[in-house]
């Protein structure tokens, strides 16, 4: 693209050109502001696979939890990073029940669950097992994900050699004390409070939160726990048509 040019209208100065990476900040910034929270122990890299049209991503950073914090508190203190009113947040698997609690501190225009669980009525009943016989809390579950990487791609179903080193590298970057207390918090949360305005999209083939046991919204058919890395066309097609709405 040649560059641009923009006038000056104030002080009648010479124009001012603008190179195509420089307009392309100043549209992205213009954009609405979406944010997204990634799963356990992931970061942003796990959306890379999706296309944002019409919006502008800002990737929730997970920060260590403090000694016994409760997932409200640490929710209330992840909505620090949030500096926009009324936000759209788009939580992936823990990070939907985190964006779930989010909505409990702030007004959201909207939560858009990815892979997730939005009440306790939607944990399967073998993670509650976990509360009388806490296992989890000293199992290294880290370890034998890491060492049985076949497992771990049962359970998440990632697709194709990128998407696999992908969670190989989110395995082995993981903090496990951030990785045990995350894992307790999901066998302990006993939410029954949903926001009004949330939209739960989820694959068909979940192993992490079986279908069975959740009432989506929206259903993405022949995909894992990871659709939001090997569906990602279908996902972007409907974020965009969710944003949309709300937009307008």
């Amino acid at each position: 693209m040649d560059d641009l040019i923009r006038q000056n209208t104030e002080s009648g100065a010479e124009p001012v050109e603008l190179s195509e990476e420089d307009l392309n900040k100043e549209i992205d910034g213009s954009l609405k502001p979406i944010y997204f929270v990634s799963g356990l122990g992931a970061d942003e890299r796990i959306f890379q696979w999706l296309r944002y049209d019409g919006y502008r991503p800002v990737h929730i950073q997970w920060v260590s939890p403090e000694r016994g914090e409760s997932i409200e508190a640490y929710a209330k203190r992840l909505c620090l990073q949030i500096k926009d009113e009324k936000p759209c947040v788009v939580g992936l698997s823990f990070g939907g029940m985190i964006a779930v609690e989010i909505a409990k501190h702030i007004e959201t225009e909207k939560v858009v669950l990815l892979s997730s669980v939005k009440s306790r009525a939607e944990i399967p009943f073998y993670f509650k097992l976990f509360r009388v016989l806490p296992i989890h809390r000293i199992f290294p579950f880290k370890s034998v994900l890491w060492a049985f990487y076949w497992l771990a791609y049962w359970l998440f179903s990632p697709e194709g050699t990128d998407q696999k080193k992908l969670l190989k590298t989110v395995l082995i970057e993981t903090d496990p004390h951030f990785l045990k207390w995350a894992l307790h918090k999901v066998v302990v949360w006993r939410n029954q409070d949903i926001p009004e305005r949330l939209v739960h999209i989820h694959g068909r083939r979940d192993r992490i939160f079986p279908f069975r046991f959740v009432n989506p919204d929206y259903t993405v058919e022949n995909s894992g726990h990871l659709m939001v890395m090997n569906r990602a066309e279908q996902i972007s097609n409907l974020l965009e048509e969710l944003i949309v709405q709300t937009t307008h």
